[in-house]
């Protein structure tokens, strides 16, 4: 396929895990990509090391791959952390105040800054990572299921302000995949994400960037303020 002839995507977290994976497929689709990240990257076909939590730096990406590559026509907005595994009463304040400031405030910076981008253009796709824990919540993962949810609501709200456009957006809400981040995390929070799986394993970064690739492309011209689970059956409603 090439669905992305002609197209220019920008990959947060872009350099490693289900950001990688979904730069290596849209550019086999034909996508010009700019990966930001807070880590140099040599996969996508421009890159900026951008700390996405200063709006003012996100501000000047969105600037910079304007001058590369010529617009903004989709952005998968990839890039998280995981945070501490503790109850919420032992929950460090400024581990709190982080998870949602990459989790959630940058989401929401990069959203804003592309909006007027496309609306420029008059087209553009914008596609969320958040998580089956911002559904569910998972134990031991406030901040980070806190953050999750709030992805959902963004992209919501952001996918209704827009349903009169041609600017789609959508999120997606994946169960655990195997990526860089399980070195964040406990074996203990491992197993426990395994074991609501009922698959019994984890997902798969092709499969997780297929469906990121769906709703980045045109094909997806129906759905917006949607949320896409991608959960080996742990998704209930």
């Amino acid at each position: 396929m090439a669905r992305f002839i002609n197209r220019v995507a920008v990959v947060t977290g872009g350099a490693s895990g289900i950001g990688a994976a979904v730069v290596a497929r849209l550019r086999s689709e034909g996508a010009k990509v700019s990966i930001w990240d807070v880590t140099p990257a040599t996969n996508g076909d421009h890159a900026i090391v951008v700390d996405l939590t200063d709006y003012a730096a996100v501000e000047a990406a969105v600037a910079a791959t304007v001058a590369a590559l010529g617009g903004i026509d989709i952005l998968v907005a990839s890039a998280g952390i995981t945070g501490p595994n503790v109850t919420v009463e032992e929950y460090p304040i400024a581990d709190w105040l982080r998870v949602i400031n990459v989790n959630l405030n940058a989401v929401f910076y990069c959203n804003r800054a592309v909006v007027p981008v496309m609306k420029r253009t008059g087209y553009g796709r914008i596609v969320n990572i958040a998580s089956i824990a911002g559904k569910e919540g998972n134990p031991n993962a406030a901040a980070y299921s806190s953050s999750k949810a709030g992805v959902i609501g963004l992209t919501k709200s952001l996918g209704k302000e827009l349903a009169k456009t041609d600017i789609r957006v959508n999120c997606i809400t994946p169960a655990a995949v195997k990526t860089p981040m399980f070195a964040q995390m406990t074996q203990a929070h491992i197993d426990f994400m395994l074991s609501k799986i009922p698959m019994n394993r984890f997902g798969e970064m092709d499969e997780i960037a297929s469906l990121v690739c769906w709703l980045a492309s045109d094909e997806a011209s129906f759905s917006t303020a949607a949320v896409f689970d991608c959960s080996g059956g742990r998704a209930t409603y």
